[in-house]
């Protein structure tokens, strides 16, 4: 490697500037791709049960439309293992600009699609086609909008710059929901006829702001790195299954309960709120808001103390209150308190789902060397929210129908994932202030 070339490699951390202008890219590109998948989420809760399956038992459409959404997170590993092996080897930058084509295209074409009064078996078909591909999207792009920040950022500030980058997680969220709530005030049948669509066709527009925020960006410091010293890996997943099973694994299960309380307090309380209870759409439209208002505020706050206290301190706590909250979250549901309600699912999603999604980030990618870190932490975390995420709000539909409708099958299953999740946490090394490998 020429002194040029090792000069080249420092001057990202040493250049202020650069590193903000980094992290905000990929904030905004990430913000883009999680609106794209959670107004999906929204719709799931909210129409899809009413308008692509079959009219007559509810229960069982609820079930089959939460069956649609896991499509999506089930497709995220096959997205992670195939952009993870690009990203691995050609680089992180081109597979971001792909990523958000896939998943915008998705989207867009979601919002066209015609009902099951108008096209029958055809419509919840196509519906699941193209939640297949938002999931391998999304399942692309997060890998590499993280490496973007954590290749690139000192080894002090990696925990809250890494979490940064899922501050667009509330960002998509807040305007996935800003948008259903503006046409949720429609006439119920406009709305249902095509006030829903509204969100869906309007993000072409934004995936054309995000696709040339990343063809901006350059490529990340520890990739021209392993690049420069002829260091590739030719076969990266084989590599991991081979020589790096303990990381991978590890990672999956880090996720587990995180996304658990993600698909519980975003999607399934949204149903279980508006159908089991009677409450109107907008109180929970306005609690999921008021949770990624917090979010953008809790998700760096968390990352710095990760860098204070360090990570796995910060997962112990997390799962201590997704096992302590698992039965007070319906209890407090059951009260039909419009402000009881939004501020149990701020305080569910905070607490258990943000704590531990904004300092993954940098702790997944930590597990790993850069010649395979793509693919790795990829892999781990779609791969835990395939498992968890996808399939939480379908068991929990499933649980209360064959419980005669009673939650507390919902909380068990609550307490079994954090406990998952804080064996991993057990077992993973402490990364905080560590150099990466």
């Amino acid at each position: 490697m020429s002194v040029a070339e090792q000069v080249d490699f420092k001057t990202v951390e040493d250049d202020s500037a650069t590193l903000r202008r980094i992290v905000w890219s990929s904030v905004i590109g990430t913000a883009v791709e999680w609106y794209d998948f959670l107004i999906y989420a929204t719709a799931t809760a909210l129409v899809f049960n009413k308008i692509f399956f079959p009219a007559g038992n509810g229960t069982l459409a609820t079930i089959a439309a939460f069956g649609t959404y896991a499509v999506g997170f089930l497709a995220r590993p096959l997205g992670a293992a195939v952009f993870g092996h690009y990203g691995d080897r050609v680089g992180r930058k081109a597979m971001l600009a792909i990523t958000i084509i896939v998943m915008g295209l998705g989207t867009f074409l979601i919002g066209l699609l015609p009902t099951y009064q108008q096209i029958g078996i055809a419509a919840p078909l196509l519906l699941v086609a193209l939640r297949f591909l938002q999931g391998i999207g999304l399942g692309g792009e997060w890998g590499g909008a993280v490496l973007m920040v954590v290749e690139n950022c000192p080894s002090d500030r990696r925990g809250l710059l890494g979490a940064m980058v899922q501050v667009g997680n509330p960002i998509g969220n807040i305007a996935a929901v800003g948008m259903f709530a503006l046409v949720a005030g429609l006439p119920e049948a406009q709305f249902m006829s095509w006030g829903w669509r509204i969100p869906f066709l309007i993000s072409v527009l934004l995936v054309g702001v995000g696709l040339y925020i990343r063809l901006s960006m350059d490529e990340t410091l520890a990739f021209r790195q392993v690049r420069a010293k002829n260091d590739v890996a030719r076969l990266p997943l084989v590599e991991i299954f081979t020589h790096h099973r303990r990381p991978f694994f590890t990672a999956v299960c880090l996720k587990i309960s995180e996304i658990a309380w993600a698909s519980i307090g975003g999607v399934f309380a949204m149903a279980y709120a508006t159908a089991n209870l009677g409450l109107p759409r907008s109180v929970v439209l306005n609690g999921a808001f008021a949770s990624s208002v917090v979010a953008l505020f809790a998700i760096p706050l968390f990352g710095w103390m990760s860098d204070r206290f360090g990570r796995k301190t910060m997962f112990f706590a997390s799962c201590a209150f997704s096992v302590l909250f698992a039965f007070p979250l319906f209890w407090l549901l059951d009260t039909r308190d419009p402000t009881i309600v939004i501020l149990t699912i701020v305080i569910a999603i905070s607490f258990g789902q943000m704590v531990m999604f904004g300092i993954g980030a940098p702790w997944y990618s930590e597990l790993f060397s850069a010649r395979l870190r793509y693919s790795g932490a990829s892999l781990g975390f779609q791969v835990g929210a395939a498992l968890s995420g996808g399939l939480t709000p379908l068991i929990a539909a499933s649980l209360m129908a064959v419980s005669g409708g009673a939650t507390w099958p919902v909380s068990l299953f609550l307490i079994a994932c954090a406990m998952i999740t804080a064996t991993a946490t057990y077992v993973a090394p402490e990364m905080a202030n560590k150099e990466l490998t």
